[in-house]
């Protein structure tokens, strides 16, 4: 199969179709679970069952660390969420997702301090470094090698 072919079959709706049809094929195949046989679509539902496992773990986590974070949230109403996720776990987290704001004034506050920063980051630019070395060499605080080593590293940048 050439890659021409590849494109046409993505270009189509035959491969969506071909997958659809292979998968119940996979399930038949796993039918020999709890027997002493282990076979290769065994190890293939095993791996993709573990990745959403870790996929849960890894929201019910950040929900959590959303949850402590948070500085709108007084403690009684975080005890509170907690307990919903641990009671109803998967309702639970969508209800949190769901009635969560979009943004917080903590977010809107983290946001403008990261722009701050970049801002502040972008605001040296080649030139002022390049004056500032030139007054430490002037000032006798580096010598004129240095000087010339420091200039030639921060014009090849």
């Amino acid at each position: 199969m050439n890659l021409v072919s590849v494109r046409a079959a993505l270009g189509r709706r035959t491969l969506p179709l071909a997958i659809l049809a292979v998968v119940p094929f996979l399930f038949a195949a796993c039918n020999q679970v709890g027997t002493a046989s282990l076979t290769f679509w065994d190890i293939m539902w095993s791996m993709v069952v573990f990745f959403f496992w870790m996929m849960a773990i890894f929201i019910f986590i950040s929900l959590f660390a959303d949850i402590f974070r948070r500085n709108d949230l007084s403690g009684g109403w975080k005890v509170i969420w907690i307990l919903v996720l641990f009671w109803i776990p998967f309702f639970g987290a969508l209800i949190y997702i769901i009635s969560r704001p979009k943004m917080t004034a903590q977010d809107l506050e983290m946001a403008t301090q990261a722009t701050a920063a970049q801002k502040a980051a972008a605001g040296v630019s080649v030139a002022d470094q390049l004056e500032k070395l030139t007054q430490l060499r002037d000032s006798g605080a580096i010598s004129v090698p240095e000087y010339e080593q420091l200039k030639a590293k921060l014009l090849a940048q």
